[in-house]
């Protein structure tokens, strides 16, 4: 099966040459489309940097990467910005919200980018936000909302131009315990469907649920481990979750 991402040796490096900071070395993986990917590391083990990385947020120093085999190092700003817009949905840890827009004008603005029609717009986000539990929250603001709330609204915002992968940076990380297992939840639900997923997470119990666990220290993968299917559960992602 042809991959959706392939990393071949990647570097980053920051800084000058009087003070070079390499947060990423000779890194190099593959993701299949529909596979779900945790991402783990100690602080500064470089997970954030792959993360934006493989979203196109961040330019690698060296080696290649290929998304549905096409060459990003070579497409200009301007592709990159339409490659996120068309390929990638991005969920925070904060939410990344803007306050002075609804539910429902949040979740739009991925497609105004995109440049669909206003009516096509408010009827894709109005699903999107149906399909995360929040068909009656479309018109409230970030701070009239709950923080589960807002996370299913990053997501609702993520999913809403159908995205081939989520990337999601410790989507749980400011929610509480009982909230976080509910965003698992419905990622699991995104995954089941056919979107791939990769979570950057510090939590053990977190990457347990995934199908695939990457391991990065001090910039380089240490362990790439795949989890056995559970027998109790229909989908593997809950293997191991307590």
């Amino acid at each position: 099966m042809m991959p959706l991402i392939r990393l071949d040796r990647i570097g980053r490096c920051y800084g000058g040459s009087d003070a070079p900071v390499q947060a990423l070395s000779d890194v190099s993986l593959e993701i299949v489309a529909g596979d779900s990917v945790a991402i783990m590391g100690p602080s500064g083990s470089g997970k954030s940097t792959l993360l934006g990385i493989l979203g196109c947020l961040d330019t690698p120093s060296s080696g290649s990467y290929l998304l549905r085999e096409e060459e990003v190092g070579r497409m200009s700003k301007p592709e990159l910005a339409e490659l996120r817009c068309r390929r990638f949905g991005f969920v925070f840890q904060n939410f990344n919200l803007l306050p002075r827009l609804t539910a429902l004008e949040n979740v739009e603005l991925p497609l105004a980018y995109a440049r669909q029609r206003p009516g096509l717009r408010r009827a894709k986000a109005t699903t999107a936000l149906r399909r995360v539990g929040l068909a009656d929250r479309m018109s409230h603001y970030p701070n009239q909302l709950s923080g589960g709330q807002q996370q299913r609204v990053a997501i609702a915002r993520a999913l809403v131009n159908e995205p081939d992968l989520i990337l999601a940076d410790e989507p749980t990380g400011a929610l509480d315990t009982m909230t976080g297992r509910e965003i698992l939840s419905l990622l699991d639900e995104v995954n089941a469907a056919g979107t791939t997923v990769v979570i950057v997470t510090h939590d053990r119990d977190i990457a347990e649920t995934m199908r695939r666990t990457i391991t990065l220290t001090d910039g380089r993968i240490t362990s790439d481990l795949r989890a056995e299917p559970h027998p109790d559960s229909k989908s593997p992602i809950w293997a191991g979750f307590p």
